[in-house]
């Protein structure tokens, strides 16, 4: 069932889980499905997520539309996020088009100027009833090896203290050395700063780069704070890893649907193992 996500981080925060967020490719059924399903059958909580770039192909509307279809087809909460919107206008565009929680990410601005756009998104998608997520600390990008290329993501508590004395959103991703893409060795991830961030603060709270992150670092963060884990990187590898590997080895005979089917059903099953290590199974 289709809706958003405000309570359900508020709970996942109280109760010490998190909901995953998943990269959804820009409106690619087989992977939207494989999300549903997965969550469906592990009663969880679950987040569809979007990145602009990546609809691209397929249109932001689509990516709507298959997702509310898929959404209404199961009967635990579902979520549509607009991830990493990077201005009021794609922020307006996505709740216009029916995304039922908005990223608005201003963490390459000043907190003064982060937290002016952030608070102008909010005030739109109260109009919506749509909940918000905000940034600060720039996420660390890597390239093809896993080599950093910035490394800007490394917040100081007080100037998340800071930004929250001058917005609210509903909840908050903080930089703490997490990254897109995969990691090249051990991530030097920062659980000091969660530590400090909740002794002031009770929002929900977004890790985001969790692919190849280990999985204690994220149970730990977990009980932090961390009411959102995100995976992207990993969940795209294995969608064309599944593909390949259907188109290798079934009798297809050119059907393409048989090896969506095949990669949606491996996929669900990774999909799941993401639902369990966030310790939202159950939950819905």
């Amino acid at each position: 069932m289709l809706v958003t996500n405000k309570e359900n981080l508020y709970q996942a925060r109280k109760s010490g889980y998190a909901i995953p967020a998943i990269n959804t490719q820009g409106g690619n059924y087989d992977i939207i499905w494989a999300v549903c399903r997965a969550a469906d059958e592990l009663k969880s909580p679950i987040i569809l997520a979007h990145y602009v770039s990546t609809g691209a192909y397929s249109g932001n509307d689509w990516f709507v539309q298959v997702s509310k279809w898929c959404a209404n087809k199961v009967s635990v909460p579902v979520s549509i996020h607009l991830d990493h919107g990077d201005s009021f206008a794609i922020c307006k565009e996505a709740l216009e088009l029916g995304f039922t929680s908005i990223m608005i990410d201003g963490s390459t601005m000043s907190i003064k100027e982060n937290a002016k756009l952030t608070n102008q998104v909010i005030g739109e998608a109260k109009k919506f009833d749509v909940p918000v997520e905000a940034e600060i600390g720039e996420l660390l990008r890597l390239d093809g090896a896993g080599q950093a290329l910035e490394n800007k993501n490394l917040v100081n508590p007080e100037q998340v203290k800071e930004f929250l004395s001058y917005c609210q959103p509903d909840s908050l991703a903080i930089g703490i050395g997490n990254a897109h893409g995969y990691y090249k060795g051990e991530p030097d991830i920062k659980l000091e700063i969660l530590e400090a961030v909740k002794e002031f603060t009770d929002i929900p709270l977004v890790l985001h780069g969790c692919t190849g992150m280990a999985e204690g670092i994220i149970k730990k963060a977990i009980s932090l704070g961390i009411a959102k884990i995100n995976f992207g990187t990993e969940i795209r590898y294995k969608y064309v890893q599944h593909y390949s590997e259907g188109l290798n080895t079934l009798d297809h005979q050119g059907h393409s649907w048989k090896l969506s089917q095949y990669a949606n059903e491996k996929l669900t099953e990774d999909i799941k193992g993401i639902i369990r290590l966030a310790g939202s199974e159950g939950k819905a």
